[in-house]
């Protein structure tokens, strides 16, 4: 969550220098007084230049890069190490330019740190962001390898919002409110990506949580799943209160806290550009 200080100073961030180029006209998506965005994984079946562009087609002036629109996606284990590593940080600066070229602000990087994450890589992961320009790392992660991050979140002081599934059986995974507890104690820099979807599956209370927990929520993934771990299904479909939720942030404008769409629900043949869009009329609706 962030005050209105520190929400306009991430916002400016995208704001180019005067004397720059001239670049697009930010889109609005503010619907209700809430920022309805996107998690690019949503167009994970196309490239960073045309998930760009979809993004941008649905109206949405806000995203969470996904990792593998960054890194090359023919690169496995040590070729992607190396690539890590040495890959000219100006190209992160460039993917930057891209997001504002189509009007759209560079809200937060996705890195899911892993257990078999070097120190090196860590590290760089948070270069990366820094010449992003973003404030936010989210992250799939471990709470062995979060104990790891968390030295580096204090170093670069960059938000590291770890991510939940549903799997409450392994406890290394965030998944329990309990977890993001733990992480929270890790680190001042350490917040919570809610997935709203994912946490109702596991058997919680989203809106719940996001009352109590706000201050320490960077921003919110929206899917409908089934309860009891049940399957990712069509907006209205599932049991997730995407609603409610939505309602949660409109009352509370202050909390600035973004919303965004993470399309999963898709089988091969579908179209996620047109699946998307109908998210973005459920959110509309919703927040009317």
């Amino acid at each position: 969550m962030y005050s209105r200080r520190e929400f306009s100073k991430l916002a400016l961030a995208a704001v180019p220098a005067a004397g720059a180029l001239a670049k697009a006209k930010r889109i609005d998506s503010t619907f209700g007084g809430v920022l309805i965005g996107a998690q690019s994984y949503s167009f994970r079946d196309r490239p960073l230049d045309a998930a760009i562009q979809a993004i941008a087609e649905c109206g949405l002036g806000e995203c969470e890069l996904f990792q593998k629109h960054v890194e090359p996606r023919n690169l496995k284990g040590e070729e992607l190490r190396h690539w890590r590593l040495t890959v000219p940080l100006v190209r992160m600066q460039e993917i930057r330019e891209k997001f504002e070229n189509a009007g759209i602000w560079l809200f937060a990087y996705n890195i899911s740190f892993r257990d078999d994450y070097s120190d090196a890589e860590i590290d760089r992961g948070f270069q990366m962001a820094k010449a992003m320009g973003v404030g936010v790392i989210t992250a799939s992660s471990t709470i062995t390898a979060a104990k790891r991050v968390a030295p580096f979140a204090d170093k670069y002081k960059i938000k590291v919002a770890m991510h939940g599934h549903s799997n409450t059986r392994d406890p290394n995974q965030f998944a329990k409110p309990e977890s993001f507890a733990q992480a929270m104690e890790m680190s001042p820099y350490f917040y919570v990506n809610l997935d709203i979807g994912h946490f109702f599956a596991a058997g919680y209370d989203p809106v719940e949580y996001i009352k109590q927990h706000h201050a320490r929520i960077t921003n919110l993934h929206l899917k409908d799943r089934k309860k009891d771990d049940g399957p990712n299904m069509p907006w209205g479909e599932g049991d997730t209160p995407i609603k409610q939720a939505l309602d949660l942030l409109k009352a509370n404008k202050g909390w600035k806290i973004p919303a965004n769409i993470e399309y999963e629900y898709g089988k091969p043949g579908m179209d996620s550009l047109a699946e998307v869009k109908k998210c973005v009329a459920y959110c509309k609706q919703a927040l009317a």
